[in-house]
């Protein structure tokens, strides 16, 4: 009997066409797909599957039912099937191959496929080429999929063009934000196509968004046009194939059409590139700044700066490896783990440093904005990359994902928050900067010899002027309860500032909560301080018992230094705040000529983290000394501390003969569960001695990981800044000097961490 079909202008059901339905008799009905086989059991729908052929209309479906079959079960299928994603509408068809293969392919989208042709071949695109792009060949790939070109005004625009910062871009970026219309950016050239993302105003980043973190990311780029006077990016040798760049363009006619058909995901956020060299396929997320210009609040970081900080109660939830922190590392990864990428990341990769064994867990991320500019700052050597170290790989990447976040968020960009004047204005507001900074007067003497013998971390600024007018950024004092001010040129890394000021790193921390990242600030700053005070007066420190932590990394790391011929100690430097530091050092034995002896250093309240801390810190450093080259690319402090040194000539650095072994709880130690307890612990002790704590938050609302600078003035830097102050009281206060140092008494060697 012949089936009685659709009826004219009834909709007409069937299975999807990207579908091939299979009946096994009593077993079951399968549909085979691109991306692999559904199986559906029963045979009521062994049955009913032959009439979902797509001829005809839910009426005639029910019309030719076979015995046994009711309108209300196979009501109850079909919408079982509907809901799984297995049938669907089917619209008008002419029949032909390419139409059924188009239909299919929106079928397999999950859209309705009449309505998804109608979508592509009605609506206007238009097409913008940028410097040789041809544009013909970008026309002919939309056509090729049935889209409609128009000269302008179209409902979205397709911009080819070869480099993602060709400057005009930020014009086609500013016209479409106006008009409100969506553009996509393909780049067709280039042993590296790219496609994508698409730019929707109003809802998701703009071009100024991507173009910051491409800048970024070209760095030595960058200091080759600055120093040649040019601006923009620099131009590119032509490179490419003509399939290449026709697949680029195809793809992008694909995407066009998705966009048009309806289809919206995150993957349209995406840069989709491919790599033609080594066949990588790699998504790249694009995401918006709410402090850009184009399209955000560009004075959102400048307000925060000037609102209090706040701590809050926050528990510790993770007090293993690097110490006690509010989310476990894994957590941490995976929630910033999109600022990793070579295309639109803030961290071009986390790799392990092979120099030297897996257990060292020494990894980078990329260069460090701390060691100045220049071609020094672009070279690739440890002190000139931003790391991580750990127990674990894992604490050890997520450290160096936090570290390279921490100095992003520390460079000066324009929108951080600024208040003109001379210290002298700004009295009763302004910190001055010699409490900061602890120059002593007979370095500014010295400043210019000095600066050429010794890297530039041990820079020597010229005299503060008081009278100089320079912008001063506010930051919190938790102490005081107000703000006060130092000048920005200190606090950011790259503001333009007079050269009696240099920014740097010190106290500079990320963490996965403010007052996660305001303890570790915190105990850098007294970490350092301490350290500064043993090194810089030589004074004999006690040595720590390993054996006492009770600890197996403890006794596996020091196997693993002893397989290479080192041996390793710990020593106590602690000094009057309360807060357990040590310092870990590890030398060569044998009798050769060379002992590169390496430091590592750790403060925290728990002194078996203090412990960990300061080994990781001298495990990271080791592949200083590990690798094959040598001393090549180290800095000068570096390079000759190396070449040099030896325990005979400083022995300081083992621990006191006059003193036993301290064990691992020698001062004692009293568990928080509270973060900001522990913030609130130090602080006391720290205005006990009439120091105030300040804390600038530095986080960046487009990166989001929490970092902050904690600034303690009269706490001194580990780096050779030899002022009157607590450098020269405190060895006398403990008991370890009999009287202050004098200046020229101090210790020469600048410390080279």
């Amino acid at each position: 009997m012949t089936p009685e079909l659709a009826e004219p202008h009834e909709q007409r059901i069937g299975f999807r066409r990207h579908l091939r339905p299979q009946i096994v008799q009593g077993e079951a009905v399968y549909l085979i797909g691109e991306t692999g086989v559904t199986a559906i059991q029963g045979s009521h729908v062994e049955s009913l599957a032959p009439l979902l052929d797509g001829t005809r209309d839910l009426a005639a479906v029910l019309r030719d039912l076979p015995a046994g079959l009711t309108a209300d079960t196979v009501g109850r299928m079909l919408t079982r099937l509907a809901a799984a994603g297995l049938i669907g509408p089917r619209g008008e068809e002419d029949g032909s191959a390419t139409t059924e293969a188009t239909l299919a392919y929106w079928d397999a989208a999950g859209l309705d496929s009449s309505d998804a042709v109608a979508a592509t071949t009605t609506s206007l695109v238009s097409v913008v080429a940028i410097g040789d792009i041809a544009h013909d060949s970008l026309v002919e790939a939309l056509h090729r999929n049935e889209i409609m070109v128009t000269p302008r005004g179209g409902d979205l625009t397709v911009v080819a063009c070869a480099d993602y910062l060709a400057p005009e871009l930020r014009d086609i970026d500013e016209a479409h934000r106006a008009a409100g219309k969506p553009w996509l950016l393909v780049k067709p050239v280039g042993a590296e196509v790219s496609v994508g993302p698409f730019f929707t105003p109003g809802d998701g980043p703009c071009w100024r968004c991507l173009a910051v973190r491409l800048s970024a990311n070209r760095k030595a780029e960058a200091h080759v046009r600055r120093r040649c006077g040019q601006q923009g990016p620099a131009p590119r040798p032509a490179i490419g194939l003509p399939s290449l760049s026709a697949m680029a363009l195809e793809i992008a006619s694909v995407e066009t059409a998705k966009w048009l058909a309806g289809i919206r995901q995150d993957a349209q956020r995406t840069i989709w590139s491919y790599d033609s060299l080594t066949m990588r396929v790699a998504q790249h997320d694009v995401r918006v700044r709410p402090q850009c210009s184009g399209c955000g609040d560009p004075g959102v970081v400048a307000r925060r700066a000037f609102e209090p900080v706040e701590l809050t109660s926050r528990a510790k939830h993770s007090s293993d490896g690097g110490g006690h922190r509010s989310s476990p590392p894994q957590e941490v990864l995976d929630t910033y783990r999109h600022l990793v990428g070579p295309v639109t990341g803030i961290v071009k990769e986390i790799r392990r440093d092979d120099n030297g064994p897996a257990f060292f867990n020494s990894f980078r991320s990329g260069s460090n904005v701390a060691a100045g500019e220049g071609i020094e700052g672009l070279r690739s050597a440890l002190r000139a990359d931003t790391g991580g170290k750990g127990v674990t790989a894992l604490d050890a990447r997520v450290g160096a994902l936090c570290e390279a976040v921490e100095r992003r968020s520390g460079v000066y960009v324009g929108d951080e928050a600024r208040v003109s004047g001379s210290y002298r204005s700004l009295t009763g507001r302004a910190i001055h900067p010699d409490t900061v900074q602890h120059y002593h007067p007979h370095q500014f003497a010295g400043r210019e010899r000095w600066n050429a013998a010794h890297s530039d971390f041990q820079h020597v600024t010229t005299p503060f002027d008081e009278d100089e007018v320079m912008d001063w950024t506010p930051l919190w004092s938790l102490t005081g309860q107000r703000h006060k001010l130092l000048p920005t040129g200190l606090l950011y890394f790259g503001a333009p500032c007079s050269p009696s000021v240099r920014a740097n790193s010190n106290g500079c921390a990320a963490g996965s909560s403010l007052e996660d990242a305001v303890l570790q600030g915190l105990l850098e700053l007294v970490e350092r301080d301490a350290v500064a005070i043993w090194w810089y007066n030589r004074t004999a420190a006690p040595g720590m018992d390993l054996d006492s932590f009770h600890d197996p990394w403890i006794t596996r790391n020091r196997e693993v230094h002893a397989s290479l011929g080192r041996e390793v100690w710990l020593l106590d430097v602690t000094a009057d705040l309360g807060v357990p530091v040590m310092v870990a050092l590890s030398r060569r034995t044998g009798g050769g000529p060379r002992e590169d002896i390496v430091l590592g250093c750790g403060a925290h309240l728990d002194p078996r983290i203090a412990a960990r801390r300061a080994l990781t810190e001298l495990n990271q450093c080791m592949p200083m000394v590990c690798g094959s080259t040598g001393t090549r690319g180290l800095d000068v402090d570096v390079r000759r501390w190396f070449e040099t040194a030896t325990i005979a000539d400083h022995p300081w650095l083992v621990p006191d003969s006059a003193e036993p072994a301290r064990v691992a709880l020698h001062h004692g130690y009293t568990h928080r569960e509270d973060l900001a307890d522990d913030v609130h612990a130090i602080r006391a002790t720290l205005e006990d001695r009439g120091m105030e704590l300040l804390v600038l938050d530095q986080t960046r609302p487009d990166l989001g990981l929490p970092v902050v600078r904690v600034v303690v003035p009269g706490l001194r830097h580990f780096w050779s800044r030899f002022a009157q102050g607590r450098l020269y009281d405190v060895p006398v206060q403990l008991g370890r000097l009999t009287r202050p140092h004098r200046y020229d008494e101090l210790n020469p060697i600048p410390l080279f961490m």
